[in-house]
């Protein structure tokens, strides 16, 4: 008998692993949650069971958060995934890619087609779609006057604008007849003119809970409405086909209480923030004016004169330190030339020849200087001119 080969547990293990993932890659089982267990990380531990059997599950973060749905312990869901084994604790797990509730797959679907076909004729259009007063005077609620819904929305309407007045329209808002309750009170509201909005909605619930807001007819009853309507309809992860259709979606119906009653002191805000701006506006357009009107002041504008005229007065300036250099320079030069010409005069003045010791000799009664021996004979009467008065003499040789 041969002997019998030794595993070591993680070897063991891997093979089981390796088994599973490879054969059970994607399966999809129904059971029902058991200790849903979100962790901080976002990723999602719980157990899936029937009868007979248990199977952990966990669904990391990113698939988690496209839930169209919230699980919780005791809800029948159906989970697509595949199987492998956490080797820590020796168990084999599934791990989920995507979750819908047990039967949810037909009405899926089935939404799915409504919400194509209605979107086709153009009733989820955004240009369709009224405005929401932001301050209304009368609200329409439509929802159970017994469930949670209506006592969220008085609770938050009461606390945020007391004078509001409220016309409850009661409606059934889950089951077979819901649809027609909720269409007939959508056309007394906007026959009778109940509001200048209309809420509609209801609390939290499953997918079947709230078909009744994905009804057809309740669609396009809110698509006609004359009455801006905002749907509120379950928590922020619900939805319906009223979202779509509706001119407005809120998250939950305390929230669709709160958009249609802006608070006392949110106004008061808003009112102070306006007129702080409006004075910061004014102010700067007088700052702007005044600014504009001093540069028509005597000063200012005698500034600017100058400063128009500084570059004519700069060049008649220029051209009369010019002028006057010119004058200057030619009135030296004729001072030179005049010193020039008197000193040529000066030297040819007979006088100065005097002067310097010099005489003129001319005979008597003649104006001709003589300048030649050859001009006079012996006995001839002569004149002779000093510096200084003169003489008379006869001459009495001649030399050649």
């Amino acid at each position: 008998m041969s002997e019998a080969r030794v595993f070591a547990v993680s070897e063991l293990t891997d093979l089981v692993k390796n088994d599973l993932e490879s054969n059970f890659s994607f399966l999809v089982v129904e059971g029902e949650i058991s200790n849903w267990r979100p962790a901080p990380s976002g990723h999602v531990y719980f157990t899936l069971k029937d009868k007979g059997a248990m199977l952990q599950a966990v669904m990391f973060k990113g698939k988690a958060m496209r839930l169209s749905f919230r699980p919780n312990d005791g809800m029948v869901v159906r989970a697509s995934g595949g199987l492998t084994v956490y080797a820590a604790r020796g168990q084999y797990q599934l791990v989920v890619d995507s979750m819908q509730m047990a039967g949810a797959g037909d009405i899926l679907a089935m939404l799915d087609e409504r919400k194509r076909r209605l979107a086709a004729e153009g009733l989820f259009d955004q240009d369709r779609k009224k405005s929401i007063p932001a301050f209304p005077s009368r609200v329409a609620v439509i929802t159970s006057p017994t469930g949670a819904a209506i006592r969220d929305i008085l609770n938050v309407l009461a606390r945020r604008n007391a004078g509001l007045r409220v016309t409850v329209l009661p409606s059934l808002v889950q089951g077979d007849e819901a649809p027609a309750s909720l269409v007939r009170q959508l056309e007394t509201a906007n026959a009778w003119n109940l509001g200048d909005v209309i809420i509609l909605g209801r609390g939290g619930g499953s997918l079947e809970d709230l078909l009744a807001f994905s009804d057809e007819a309740v669609v396009r009853a809110v698509a006609s409405s004359r009455i801006p309507v905002i749907s509120a309809v379950g928590h922020e992860t619900d939805w319906s086909l009223c979202d779509l259709a509706a001119d407005m979606r809120a998250p939950t119906p305390s929230a669709a209480a709160e958009l249609v009653s802006e608070s006392a002191a949110a106004v008061r805000d808003r009112v102070a923030e306006a007129a702080f701006a409006l004075e910061s506006s004014i102010r700067g357009k007088l700052d702007r004016a005044r600014l504009a009107l001093k540069a028509f002041s005597p000063d200012n504008l005698e500034m600017r004169l100058e400063r128009a005229l500084f570059p004519s007065r700069q060049r008649f300036d220029d051209a009369k330190e010019v002028l006057i250099r010119g004058m200057k320079d030619a009135a030296l030069g004729s001072r030179h030339r005049m010193s020039r010409a008197l000193a040529v005069l000066g030297a040819a003045d007979p006088n100065a020849v005097l002067a310097r010791g010099f005489s003129v000799i001319r005979k008597s009664g003649s104006t001709k200087a003589i300048r030649d021996s050859a001009d006079i004979s012996s006995g001839d009467m002569l004149d002779i001119r000093f510096a200084a008065g003169g003489a008379k003499a006869i001459t009495t040789e001649v030399l050649p």
